[in-house]
């Protein structure tokens, strides 16, 4: 598809992001121009994803060397169908979310910023494909610190004062958790001598530091859980989607949660080994303990917000939860559902952070009492926000129908019959907070800043929509996504040993 270009792929897919960054200050004078040029990046970077799963499902992993150092001595980009499969999600909703930023930036960013708020736009996009696509442990590290740092600026950017605070609190909590993930990496480097992760898996085997080792266990899954949200460690993650700018919530929401799981994936069972992580620690106990607590205290608590944005944020500690129960089943069935969640919740959550943005650039407030009547007012945003809703509860034809669907079998399989109990009752907990606007939007009478509002600019509800329909599509043609997740867990499983 690229032509000579086709052996750089996973290089060019880091480049392009991190190239167009300080770009984006040159041309700082031009913010048109600037947006323009992050659209054809973010597409460019969805081109070449597609590319590597095609040769990856076509022909197998692929190893890049950098710089013609060969692994475990250079660092190694490493292709298989499990992160393949992320970075699809990740350039996928960054090649829709910034179209949607053209008018979005411009109602929420003062002008002066807006080279400031893309050049960060594309760190963070850079750090969490880099992150995704490397196979050096050390480089994981490095390229979450970047996407953390660029996401603790657009944070900041928001409107509200509040999001001072709230990047900062992530700040802290974030550098809480990138020194335990550095820890971690220390003691896995102590055992065995070397970064390169594939080599690390095949030297720890032989390793006869045990406590060492579960050390440096629990210091990745303690770091790794803060950076995804994991219940109880979630805490910053309410405020800074609530009060971060309409854009970056939605790249932020859809995308930098996934890539954190799958760090935790690949670490778990590609570098640790599960028969250390289910065997001898009991890290499938703890994951669906906490999973089921964080399902059923995120959807409680979003029950009783007044923000939308927080009520959503609390949503998707719920919906980490369902993702972490299939990975603590450790079962292919509950992998699948795992990781087949990992990207149907990124198009729903995209979806549904890009409608309240919507919302917010016609009334400036997502408070529900705000959003009174806004339904009728703004009624192509609402139907997107509904449909997406639908979707985040699991109704058929939507993808959260499927996710759910393969998760639920997973939990019966094992005979755990009260966890899809507690599985059917998150979503109707989840019918309860998407029901909560849809009653004010739709049913209150028009409040004061909703009364002269008027529908989005095609400029925000096409890419809404966009994501809208592809929560239908991939609802009803499930053949590449639940294929391609099946491939990624059988790919985990291999790695027992």
């Amino acid at each position: 598809m690229l032509g000579t270009l086709s052996n750089d792929l996973p290089a060019l897919q880091v480049v392009v992001p991190l190239m167009s960054a300080p770009l984006c200050l040159v041309l700082a004078r031009w913010p048109r121009l600037v947006w323009i040029l992050c659209v054809a990046a973010s597409w460019t970077s969805l081109a070449i994803s597609m590319e590597l799963l095609d040769q990856v499902l076509s022909y197998g992993p692929i190893s890049y060397a950098m710089g013609g150092w060969a692994a475990p001595w250079g660092i190694e980009y490493r292709v298989d169908s499990v992160n393949a499969y992320v970075i699809l999600i990740v350039t996928g909703i960054a090649s829709v979310v910034l179209p949607f930023a053209g008018a979005s930036v411009a109602g929420e960013i003062r002008e002066d910023k807006v080279a400031m708020f893309y050049t960060l736009l594309m760190l963070c996009l850079t750090g969490l494909l880099g992150m995704t696509i490397t196979g050096d442990a050390f480089n994981v590290f490095v390229f979450l610190e970047i996407s953390s740092l660029s996401m603790y600026g657009l944070i900041s950017m928001g409107r509200d004062r509040r999001a001072l605070t709230s990047a900062f609190q992530y700040l802290v909590m974030g550098t809480i958790g990138g020194t335990f993930i550095l820890v971690g990496i220390g003691f896995l480097y102590v055992i065995t001598g070397t970064l390169n992760m594939a080599d690390i898996a095949q030297r720890l085997p032989e390793a006869t530091q045990l406590r060492t080792l579960h050390t440096a266990f629990a210091f990745l899954v303690v770091g790794i859980g803060l950076k995804l949200a994991m219940f109880p460690l979630h805490l910053w993650l309410p405020n800074a989607y609530a009060y971060a700018p309409s854009t970056a919530t939605a790249l932020i929401a859809a995308t930098a949660t996934k890539v954190a799981v799958y760090a935790l994936l690949r670490f778990v069972f590609t570098v640790i080994g599960p028969v250390t992580a289910y065997e001898d620690l009991p890290f499938g106990e703890i994951a669906m303990a906490l999973a089921t607590l964080g399902l059923l205290t995120g959807s409680f608590v979003a029950i009783f917000q007044e923000n939308v944005k927080r009520i959503l944020a609390y949503s998707s500690v719920a919906q980490i939860g369902y993702i972490l129960l299939g990975i603590g089943l450790a079962t292919a069935l509950g992998l699948q559902a795992g990781i087949l969640h990992l990207f149907n919740h990124a198009l729903m959550k995209g979806a549904l952070f890009m409608a309240v943005g919507c919302f917010f650039y016609r009334v400036g407030s997502v408070r529900l009492d705000d959003l009174r009547g806004i339904g009728r007012k703004m009624p192509w945003t609402f139907a997107a926000f509904v449909i997406a809703g639908l979707s985040l509860i699991g109704v058929p034809l939507t993808v959260g129908f499927i996710s759910k669907w393969y998760l639920l079998q997973a939990t019966l399989q094992q005979g755990y019959w009260p966890l899809a109990l507690l599985i059917l009752g998150g979503s109707l907990l989840a019918v309860v907070y998407i029901w909560r606007v849809v009653e004010a939007a739709w049913f209150g009478s028009p409040s004061v800043r909703a009364n002269d509002a008027k529908e989005a600019p095609l400029g925000l509800l096409i890419p809404t929509w966009t994501l809208v329909l592809a929560n239908l599509y991939f609802g009803i043609h499930t053949e590449l996504t639940v294929g391609v997740a099946d491939l990624a867990a059988r790919t985990l499983l291999e790695a027992i040993r």
